[in-house]
């Protein structure tokens, strides 16, 4: 059904009042008396006297320019709130301008709610200037310790994603994000103007973008802000929305016309909503936003040492830096105070006086006390089915090839039906590739755009979130999470490293909020990377990059997990308990492509239970001390190891080998460095203390090195992993080039076992006519030996471990 953009109408805006714009003039009055306090001074907060050397810190640190635009826009956010009894939130992109929310924070006394000791009096508005940006303090960002923040904005671009991202779902939240002209010219920032593509305005709630045009970086000016203002309203317009512009200086004035032009917004917004919601209208619509065009530094000094401030880059953070030890600085800054009227702002003790503080609404309607802002308070568990109920059957380990993530898909598909309004995946083009596509059997891929005959499940309601941006899917999944809610992330291996910095950002978040009280623990942002590294023989090495992990776990321990399952069942029992858990970011990686299955439910529970386990059926040690131990992280590391294991059985029936899986990868590291790390006994007794270790690691080798370097044994530890060699090939030729593969380490194990080294010159020679063969069939053939195609593990298996029932839980 094709769609197009509805023209919506509404109706027009009442005027503001004069006791209206005079309240909302002394709130903004406070909030940026409050924000200047916060980037000068650290006594004298009231000026009760003339401004002295000490009142003013030492190391000034901020950023001013962007600050008096922020307040300005919750100075009139508080006023609808009242209005409408509406439910708002403020996502503020130029997260630099921290002083801002802090200060409306302190005014609606949200702040002294959850920090007790900053009160709304003299002694509390002392400590509340001095802890900004000062050692013990809060940072200057719209950081986690900001009341009503869930995006700090200290990298910029993705203050949309993380807005629409809050909205899904959430049918009577308006979020209101402010989008910095500097943000605008990134790229994530750039894709994330279509989200306006899958919101449903029946279902989610609403977003008002403010893209806020102050004209300056750090010391140049943006690009919005040079080109010709038609130029700007029609790339606004191409993006769907329908751009409102206020612009202009005097204080008066720009109240007026930015109320109008909030009202008209909110009012159009409300009949989109009833349009859909009352006569069902699916047709997109044309979202409003505003473009707030002030100056930059607004309010503050219009020059300083012959130098124009206000309106110029020298605002963007502090516009003068000496006020400590230059008195002409220290005059301009307490003539800058002073010109907000602190007087008529503050009680005799220090508070704010009833006009001000009557602005804003009540209990959790004010925006830094809103109850999405803090999701923890809102999250609900899912409602799970038991993931043993999709269980893979194992008659025999190391046969019967399954796509695992194809397993995963039903167990996902089955999650999603019983929480529709609280989960949702999101893949960046990847869901059906990634064999996740049964859960498009219980809901549609979210698609708000045209649609035509022979389209592949596309609806506005639709649950299953697809942009070709990760940036996009990451900020989307990320502003769900942080309000409450669930969600699962599949992407190609090599390609999550565009979310590299969006997930140090998130990592970052989780380790600051675990360490402050009133913040609740939000659901784990889950990872499942697949289509992984030894698997691009098709698409070659642009597609070959297994570094994620490496990158993850220079995280605090606290917040990351990385799991490398390396069957269907362990799959399952991991993605479990993975779904359920509170405050991390799980990375899990599986391949998409069939493989043999090992282990049966029951075992694959404890195997993950434990994170990291012997593998008796494979190994011919007995309990005694093994000659080597084969150790595998993995799938396809697992799958060569064991068929290394198999020729060296073969040749050598009395070697004894003792075959180690990892599930968990941080089980290796120490359990002084990490809460899943093993002790050093425990570690000893796993990997001896003297033997040699063959490792085949799915990723880059040095990370093993790396977790393993305390151990006793680490001088016998060689890891074999992917080494930066790859291009169009068989999948087992991956292997071979990268020297993970069953001959090699077969070969390692001749190497380092000394009572095989002077009896093995002839299964050496063998070893590498196989390689050598290899090498010439897939060049005359284009496929791997059947020998390796159809290999499944057949050199007999001893008892296997039993387990219980319990789920996956977190190693002891």
């Amino acid at each position: 059904m094709a769609q197009t953009l509805a023209t919506e109408t509404a109706p027009e805006a009442r005027p503001l009042s004069e006791d209206e714009l005079e309240r909302i003039h002394a709130w903004w009055r406070a909030a940026n008396y409050l924000s200047v306090g916060q980037i000068y001074l650290m006594g004298n907060p009231l000026l009760r006297e003339p401004l002295r050397p000490e009142h003013v810190k030492p190391r000034l640190l901020g950023h001013w320019g962007t600050t008096p635009g922020l307040n300005f826009i919750y100075a009139h956010l508080n006023r609808v709130i009242v209005d409408r009894d509406m439910n708002a939130m403020y996502v503020m992109g130029p997260g630099h301008g921290g002083p801002g929310p802090v200060a409306a924070a302190w005014l609606e006394g949200t702040y002294s709610e959850v920090y007790p000791e900053i009160t709304q009096d003299e002694a509390g508005m002392r400590r509340l200037f001095t802890q900004f940006s000062f050692p013990g303090g809060i940072p200057s960002h719209v950081a986690p310790e900001t009341p009503g923040s869930i995006h700090e904005g200290g990298e910029l671009g993705y203050a949309l994603s993380h807005a629409y991202g809050a909205a899904f779902d959430n049918p009577d939240l308006i979020v209101t994000a402010v989008v910095g002209d500097g943000e605008a010219e990134t790229g994530p920032l750039a894709a994330s103007w279509h989200s306006n593509k899958f919101l449903d305005p029946a279902r989610d709630g609403a977003v008002l973008p403010i893209l806020h045009l102050n004209g300056y970086k750090i010391a140049s000016p943006t690009v919005l802000a040079r080109i010709p203002r038609e130029e700007l309203l029609d790339l606004l317009r191409g993006y769907g929305y329908a751009p409102h512009v206020v612009e202009g200086s005097e204080p008066g004035v720009m109240h007026r016309e930015f109320a109008a032009t909030l009202d008209r917004c909110l009012n159009e917004i409300a009949a989109i909503q009833r349009r859909a919601r009352a006569d069902g209208d699916t047709a997109r619509p044309r979202w409003p936003m505003i473009v707030l065009i002030s100056p930059k530094g607004w309010t503050g000094p219009k020059q300083v040492d012959g130098l124009p401030v206000e309106g110029s880059f020298r605002s963007h953070q502090v516009p003068f830096a000496n006020a400590r030890g230059d008195e002409g600085h220290r005059k301009i800054l307490e003539e800058w105070l002073r010109s907000y009227r602190p007087e008529e702002l503050f009680d005799a003790d220090g508070a704010p006086v009833p006009a001000v503080r009557d602005l804003h609404p009540a209990g959790d309607r004010r925006m830094s006390a809103n109850p999405h802002a803090n999701g923890g308070q809102l999250l609900q568990d899912m409602r799970m089915p038991d993931f043993r109920d999709y269980a893979v059957a194992v008659p025999e380990p190391g046969t019967g090839a399954v796509e695992s993530t194809r397993v995963l898909g039903t167990f996902l598909r089955d999650i999603m039906a019983e929480n529709m309004s609280a989960f949702r995946v999101f893949a960046p083009d990847e869901n059906n590739s990634n064999r996740l596509g049964a859960v498009l059997e219980v809901t549609d891929r979210a698609w708000a755009a045209e649609r035509l005959p022979g389209d592949d499940h596309l609806a506005p309601d639709g649950r299953v979130m697809e942009i070709l941006s990760e940036h996009t899917c990451q900020g989307w999944l990320e502003g769900y999470l942080l309000t409450g809610r669930h969600g699962f992330f599949s992407c190609y291996e090599a390609f999550i490293h565009i979310v590299d910095s969006m997930f140090n950002q998130h990592a970052k978040w989780l380790k600051v909020t675990n360490g402050i009280p009133w913040r609740r623990p939000i659901a784990s942002l889950n990872y499942l990377l697949t289509s992984h590294v030894w698997r691009q023989d098709h698409n070659g090495f642009s597609h070959q990059d297994p570094g994620f992990i490496d990158h993850v776990v220079n995280k605090k321990a606290d917040v990351i997990r990385v799991y490398l399952p390396p069957d269907a069942n362990t799959l399952l029992s991991v993605a479990d308990h993975c779904l359920r858990s509170r405050q991390y970011v799980n990375v899990i990686v599986a391949g998409k492509q069939p493989q043999l299955q090992y282990l049966s439910m029951q075992d694959a529970i404890v195997h993950c239970t434990k994170g990291i386990g012997i593998w008796s059926w494979a190994s011919t040690d007995d309990g005694a001390e093994p000659d080597v131990v084969m150790a595998c992280a993995g799938d396809v590391p697992t799958m060569e190891t064991l068929a290394a294991v198999e020729i060296l059985r073969g040749y050598f029936p009395d070697l004894r080998i003792r075959v180690v899986n990892v599930v968990d990868l941080m089980r290796l590291q120490d359990d002084r460095e990490h809460p899943h790390g093993l002790s050093d006994a425990a570690f000893d007794s796993l990997f001896t203390v003297d033997r040699p270790i063959i490792f085949a690691y799915h990723g880059y080798p040095w990370l093993i090195h790396r977790l393993t370097y305390r151990r006793t044994n680490h001088d016998n530890v060689h890891v074999r992993g992917y080494v930066e060699e790859g291009t169009t090939t068989t999948p087992f030729d991956i292997c071979v080039m990268n020297r993970i593969d069953r001959y090699n380490l077969a070969i390692d194990v001749l190497d380092r076992v000394p009572r095989l080294q002077a009896i093995s010159g002839h299964v050496r020679d063998r070893l590498r006519d196989k390689l050598i063969e290899h090498r010439q069939y897939i060049r005359t053939h284009g496929e791997d030996l059947p020998e390796i195609r159809n290999w499944q593990w057949s050199a007999g298996s001893g008892p296997r471990a039993t387990g219980g029932n319990e789920p996956l839980r977190e190693p002891q």
